[in-house]
């Protein structure tokens, strides 16, 4: 599965999330059915979806686009990939960057932070959330590799 690929036989039919993403962790290319999560500067909500089994769900997370602290860090990354997510989309940042970076995960992510967030549970999860020029909407899917993010309201694998 390579995203160029997919463009040029699908078309209209995929939509190219137009963020600079940094990309994390040894996954380099990942994809699936989409899960979300819409929080600013708080990550317990996140951590609870992530502790649910993953079956291969792709993580995409509406952070507001905060670069102030991180929604992902060393710890969640590993509950991540203990669980089975195909990976993960962040509209905001990550912390422990070098440690991910070495995690058997994929992690695209819009920036680094050292300070942690909130944990007091604000936020949704399950609704659809947009960045980039896309609307991800939970049980569509998405295609992420080094030339960037693609999403699709169906399976095109």
């Amino acid at each position: 599965m390579k995203t160029a690929d997919l463009v040029d036989a699908h078309g209209e039919a995929v939509h190219f999330c137009n963020l600079p993403f940094l990309k994390l962790g040894r996954r380099k290319s990942f994809a699936g059915p989409i899960a979300t999560v819409k929080c600013f500067e708080d990550n317990a909500l996140l951590k609870a979806e992530l502790q649910k089994p993953g079956n291969g769900h792709v993580m995409v997370v509406d952070g507001g686009a905060s670069s102030r602290v991180a929604l992902l860090g060393d710890q969640i990354a590993t509950i991540l990939k203990d669980n089975g997510w195909a990976g993960i989309i962040i509209n905001g940042s990550v912390r422990d960057s070098a440690e991910i970076n070495e995690m058997d995960v994929g992690v695209f992510c819009l920036s680094v932070s050292p300070k942690k967030s909130e944990k007091d549970g604000a936020g949704k999860a399950g609704v659809p959330v947009q960045f980039g020029g896309v609307t991800f909407a939970p049980g569509a899917y998405v295609y992420v590799d080094a030339d960037g993010v693609l999403a699709s309201s169906r399976d095109l694998c």
